[in-house]
């Protein structure tokens, strides 16, 4: 019986000169403009799971009688009870917590218009808002940024800005590297020499407030989970502290012994997001964070006890300032096999896109009709 939960919502020398101040200066790409913050502005945060992660394991409806039959032994039977109908994968211990205070949720069963199982081509309409994959080269948030306030800066943790992100506003770009920390001397005099130089002055000066705001990070972010949360909250905290930052994280892609896979790749992402929290302190109730994939698994075990490519998935949302509602947000289409979609996944019954645009509109108080036009823009 389906159940019914409420539903929301830069030629060779400019190359050069560009990696020799990444590496000069810890990064890894090319550092861009981010902006200054002031303290109490609103923050948001796009973790991107690359390799479609199996929302029917991470949000896991044990309320659906079909549930055991289809999955079998990844049903976990200490999975953390959120209400009736869902619980939470038992790794997720401490983004539990967070539901649990009215600081998470999840929206299940939702998905982009994407319905082909290509990871790339998926991947790029979850990033780009497009109707169809490659049909733009902006992303959805890329097209967002215009819509804040001047100032307002995107930052993400990668070597390149990632598509989601591309758009009229620069990003800047930040990986911890192992290379020895640049002479002070020998930045002085690049600074110099770049002076003149109309390409390669501005980008320095750029690569420099960058520095400025990943100084002290040091090698720290270059391990796990609560290691990339806690470089996470530095990025966004402080004097020039991004507004807007997107993570990528990999893995997620289970297509055998996904029990013991799905569990070390949750573990992580739950020290992720709660080194986060912790590190954000009272930014945390300015704070939004979006947890997103591509596409879902299908309903069934494969014959290696992993999943398969499927549709729709779950996704969780973060944040010390998200309004009252439901822990789990979702039209559950059900897991009979005349409900689910192609008789193998789960079915779509939310706009994963749209409701994460309401939810970016709302959170910095924009027009939500200049928001979605702005995500139909790239349509």
């Amino acid at each position: 019986m389906a159940r019914t939960h409420s539903l929301p919502i830069t030629r060779r020398r400019l190359l050069a000169g560009t990696l020799a101040s990444s590496a000069l200066l810890g990064t890894s790409a090319v550092p861009l403009s981010i902006a200054r913050a002031a303290t109490g502005r609103r923050k948001f945060v796009f973790v991107i799971q690359r390799g479609a992660a199996d929302g029917l394991a991470i949000v896991q409806p044990h309320g659906d009688r079909n549930l055991r039959d289809l999955r079998g032994a990844l049903v976990d039977d200490d999975a953390l009870r959120l209400d009736g109908f869902f619980a939470l994968h038992p790794a997720l211990a401490g983004t539990a917590g967070l539901f649990h205070s009215g600081e998470a949720r999840a929206w299940h069963a939702v998905a982009t218009n994407y319905r082909e199982r290509s990871h790339f081509e998926a991947q790029n309409v979850l990033e780009t808002g497009g109707e169809r994959a490659y049909a733009v080269n902006t992303g959805w948030l890329g097209r967002m940024m215009p819509l804040l306030p001047e100032g307002t800066g995107a930052m993400a943790v990668s070597a390149t800005a990632p598509m989601a992100l591309r758009g009229s506003v620069p990003v800047a770009t930040y990986t911890p590297n192992r290379l020895p920390d640049p002479n002070e001397d020998l930045l002085a005099r690049l600074a110099i020499m770049y002076a003149e130089d109309a390409q390669l002055g501005p980008m320095w000066d750029e690569a420099m407030r960058t520095r400025m705001v990943t100084g002290g990070l040091g090698n720290t972010a270059a391990g796990g989970g609560a290691d990339l949360g806690q470089l996470a909250a530095t990025l966004l905290a402080g004097e020039g502290g991004a507004d807007v930052l997107m993570i990528e994280t990999g893995g997620w892609d289970t297509h055998r012994a996904q029990q013991r896979a799905l569990a070390g790749q949750l573990s992580a992402m739950d020290s992720l997001l709660v080194a986060l929290r912790q590190g954000l302190g009272a930014a945390w109730a300015d704070t939004l964070v979006l947890v997103a994939t591509e596409f879902g698994r299908t309903a069934a075990i494969n014959g290696t006890m992993g999943t398969d490519h499927g549709t729709a998935s779950a996704a969780l949302l973060l944040g010390g300032s998200l309004p009252a509602g439901e822990m789990v947000e979702s039209d559950w289409p059900g897991l009979s096999r005349n409900q689910l979609y192609d008789g193998r996944d789960l079915r779509p019954t939310g706009d994963l896109l749209s409701m994460a645009t309401r939810a970016f509109a709302a959170h910095f108080g924009l027009e939500r009709d200049r928001a979605l036009a702005a995500l139909s823009a790239g349509q």
